[in-house]
């Protein structure tokens, strides 16, 4: 073998070399498509306040959307947007926890297959087909037992729970699973039953992973549209009660920016409300993130 062969690169070092330009020209575009996004959204998203003079604080703090009478007030929308995430968030957090512990902890291991399963094939339903549930069914549902139309509040957050539920079910499990069995096999060994040694020792080490499907779920709850918008009513006004029509930044944006002229005061105001959805997406995130790096250390 010559030295001019030895120095030469073997076939596996040029194939890894190969490998690691095509995954950080993926990674480059990734990256310029993000960042092509966000300078569009801003920049759209600003042009209500820079091309029509509408006012920041009067944009965030207003009570009134009425952009045929000059009144962009985003107020509503965002308290409706919080409120219908919080709520379904901490309705389907317990539910979520009940159904993860008995895949992890409870029921036998064929049962645990099947009903991870149906979790799984669950997260993986069309937002589109829970919106279709909530008006088919929750909506007649909830006029028949409170009277009104049954658009409103309630029927939006019976739909949400019904769409991060095995979200926060799917992410909980995964962190249940990650508690070392050494944790378990050292509770039942100083006589701990299984219900003690789940509050005491699977939950306290698990509660920081439990935050972050929360904190996850409620993020897609936020960001969530087409569902919401089938069943709350599409009515701009402060949260006054759960069965009255209401709507959420991403109700308005759906019916809106189809009936709008690209340019308008009209249009310029949703993509300011896409932006402050935008905001209120990335804080969910970095959220989420900041959890998931506690639970970690």
């Amino acid at each position: 073998m010559t030295k001019h062969k030895l120095l030469q690169p073997s076939k596996e070092s040029r194939q890894d070399r190969h490998g690691k330009c095509w995954v950080g020209l993926a990674i480059a575009i990734i990256g310029l498509l993000v960042i092509t996004i966000l300078i569009f959204l801003c920049t759209k998203g600003v042009a209500l306040f820079v091309r029509h003079g509408i006012g920041v604080f009067d944009f965030m703090t207003g009570v009134k959307w009425s952009p045929s009478e000059g009144h962009f007030g985003a107020l509503p929308m965002i308290l409706t947007s919080f409120v219908v995430t919080l709520v379904a968030g901490f309705i389907a957090l317990p539910l979520a926890l009940l159904v993860a512990l008995a895949i992890t902890e409870i029921l036998p291991e064929r049962f645990q297959n099947l009903l991870r399963s149906l979790i799984e094939l669950m997260v993986g339903i069309p937002s589109v087909i829970y919106g279709f549930i909530g008006l088919t069914v929750v909506v007649p549902q909830l006029r028949q037992w409170f009277g009104g139309t049954g658009f409103g509040l309630l029927a939006a957050i019976v739909v949400l729970v019904m769409m991060i539920f095995p979200t926060i079910t799917s992410m909980t499990v995964d962190t249940l699973r990650a508690t070392p069995a050494a944790y378990r096999i050292g509770s039942m060994g100083l006589g701990a039953t299984r219900w003690q040694t789940i509050w005491h020792v699977i939950l306290p080490y698990a509660k920081g992973g439990i935050i972050t499907a929360l904190i996850f779920g409620m993020a897609r709850a936020f960001g969530e549209a087409l569902a919401v918008q089938m069943v709350i009513g599409n009515t701009v006004s402060l949260p006054n009660g759960l069965m009255n029509p209401a709507a959420t930044l991403t109700s308005v944006i759906t019916t809106g920016i189809g009936n709008s002229v690209m340019g308008t005061p009209a249009n310029d105001g949703l993509w300011s409300l896409a932006l402050v959805l935008l905001l209120m997406s990335l804080i969910f995130n970095g959220l989420a993130q900041l959890t998931k790096g506690r639970a970690r250390s």
